[in-house]
């Protein structure tokens, strides 16, 4: 068996989002070929992870969490199993909010320590210059604020009324392309063939505590914890406002590959280029002028424009750990 390999989706996705593409264009169809010893993440929320030993998805505390918490206790915790089932250090893949979580998680030593290697597909830690109109709207809006002050604390667009607005929005196949579009930037290479398929699985729940920790970020422009307000942040963290999550302690001990696209809405090349000038490890680079946030998952071309790439550096990682 191959090294292990753990795949970290993003917001309102699964881990299934990893096998939504075609098989010869899924990256966690392609690792498995290649012989990686592939694991895959479901962070809390998704439809996969509603068990919990006292509360039901009916309790408003079952859903008391953000990024941050999906950060340092369940992906910390991933890391962990798989480290102590394989005896191996992991080599990790993100995507979108899957790489908020990984640069908060290897910020920590005793996580990082567990990681030989990451690649970050549309990395974000900073959301201040992001580009999509209709993101900007509900953010203007505070929508995230409104809805905590309704007292919703899931955000499910499976469930009836989120039914209802789905299938209003993806009424065809172009229209739930161009709606796709509004909110992450436009795709250029998107397999709008399976779009059918992918509203099976899509979209996941998440938590409202999670979307307005995201709105924080792009509100402040920081990569901070979650913020209560200053007296509430007095009693979480002794301070009025919540720390920052130094990327810069990362160590340059750790390989990393990041993939961005011109097109990227939401992980937009001036924050990613923020991020880079943060971080004392210089990632190896790639970058697609005509990408936008969702190709670098499930563009038709994955293989050849993303993937072959991330697992020749994979490939260069184990080569030279191998004579260490």
């Amino acid at each position: 068996m191959g090294p292990p390999v753990l795949l970290i989706h993003g917001l309102f996705m699964a881990g299934d989002a990893w096998f939504m593409n075609s098989a010869s264009e899924s990256l966690g169809f392609i690792l498995a070929e290649q012989g990686f010893d592939v694991w895959v993440g479901n962070v809390r929320g998704t439809r996969w992870s509603h068990g919990h030993v006292s509360l039901s998805v009916k309790n408003k505390e079952f859903w008391d969490w953000s990024w941050e918490e999906l950060a340092l206790y369940d992906l910390a915790e991933m890391i962990r199993y798989v480290n102590s089932i394989t005896k191996a250090k992991i080599l990790v893949v993100g995507h979108s909010q899957g790489t908020i979580m990984s640069l908060a998680a290897f910020t920590k030593p005793d996580i990082v320590e567990m990681v030989k290697a990451a690649a970050l597909l549309c990395p974000i830690s900073y959301l201040d210059h992001i580009t999509t109109n209709f993101v900007l709207r509900l953010v203007k809006m505070r929508l995230d604020e409104i809805i905590l002050g309704l007292g919703i604390h899931q955000l499910n667009f499976k469930s009836y009324m989120g039914t209802q607005i789905m299938d209003m929005m993806c009424e065809g196949h172009i229209h739930c392309d161009i709606w796709l579009s509004a909110i992450t930037g436009k795709n250029c290479c998107f397999n709008d063939s399976r779009i059918d398929f992918y509203l099976e699985y899509e979209p996941q729940p998440s938590s409202s505590k999670n979307l307005h920790h995201l709105f924080q970020m792009i509100r402040k422009g920081n990569f901070a914890m979650y913020d209560y307000g200053m007296w509430r942040n007095l009693m979480h963290y002794k301070q009025p406002e919540p720390p920052e999550f130094d990327i810069s302690q990362i160590p340059t001990s750790l390989p990393l590959w990041m993939g961005y696209g011109g097109n990227d809405a939401l992980a937009d090349v001036i924050d990613v280029q923020h991020t880079l000038k943060k971080l004392k490890p210089k990632p190896d680079l790639l970058y697609i002028e005509e990408y936008g946030h969702i190709d670098f998952l499930l563009s038709i071309r994955a293989k050849e424009d993303v993937y072959d790439d991330m697992i020749m550096f994979f490939n260069s990682v184990q080569k030279i750990s191998s004579f260490k």
